[in-house]
């Protein structure tokens, strides 16, 4: 049975969940959210996800919200990039909470805030918090990768298609992968996996659809 992904393309945490659909080979198609012109703030929509936000999974009866709950849910379903132990997964974890709180939350309001919202509604000062709280958890996530290929063991997790969701985006966002060497190799790494396309590829919706 075909899954269905409820996205936008602009949707970092969509985009995570699009990435493990597309790498783990599961039949899935694109469902797409009007975000910027209040779909996921409709009636209809909160039926859906009284939460109001993208991404929802839709696999047969069972429907899933919050991206990290997603791909927990298809890396258990599918077998494949999660821990191959208690202790493994718990690792897998760990990294997705920190990205959940620390990054892809960050990233995801700098985002907005520098390319989405009119210029004139833009915020310096926030703009200068969310930009030097991104830089400390990019510093957290270019150590760990120092001496390691991948975050969370010795091969490919959903935990690092959490981390990387934001950072494969091309809007500036204070994000130069130039700045963080090991991050840079991180992602070209995933970038060469079977199935990986950039986000504009994998979902429906971009800038350029709005321009």
């Amino acid at each position: 049975m075909t899954m269905k992904l409820h996205c936008f393309g602009e949707s970092g945490h969509s985009y995570k969940v699009a990435m493990a659909l597309s790498m783990m080979d599961i039949e899935w198609e694109p469902v797409f959210i009007d975000f910027f012109k209040g779909e996921s703030r409709s009636p209809e929509y909160r039926e859906l996800n009284i939460m109001g936000e993208a991404p929802v999974l839709q696999d047969g009866d069972l429907t899933l919200t919050q991206s990290g709950v997603i791909l927990d849910y298809l890396s258990s379903k599918t077998g494949k990039m999660g821990g191959r132990s208690a202790d493994a997964r718990r690792e897998v974890l760990r990294w997705m909470f920190f990205d959940n709180h620390k990054l892809s939350s960050i990233a995801g309001m700098l985002r907005f805030q520098m390319n989405f919202l009119p210029e004139d509604k833009r915020n310096a000062d926030v703009i200068a918090f969310l930009s030097a709280r991104l830089a400390s958890a990019l510093k957290t996530l270019d150590d760990q990768l120092t001496n390691h290929a991948w975050l969370a063991g010795d091969d490919i997790t959903v935990a690092d298609l959490c981390c990387a969701g934001y950072l494969y985006y091309p809007e500036p966002f204070s994000f130069d992968r130039k700045d963080y060497p090991n991050i840079d190799r991180w992602l070209d790494a995933i970038a060469s996996q079977p199935g990986w396309k950039p986000p504009y590829e994998l979902m429906p919706g971009s800038p350029a659809d709005r321009a």
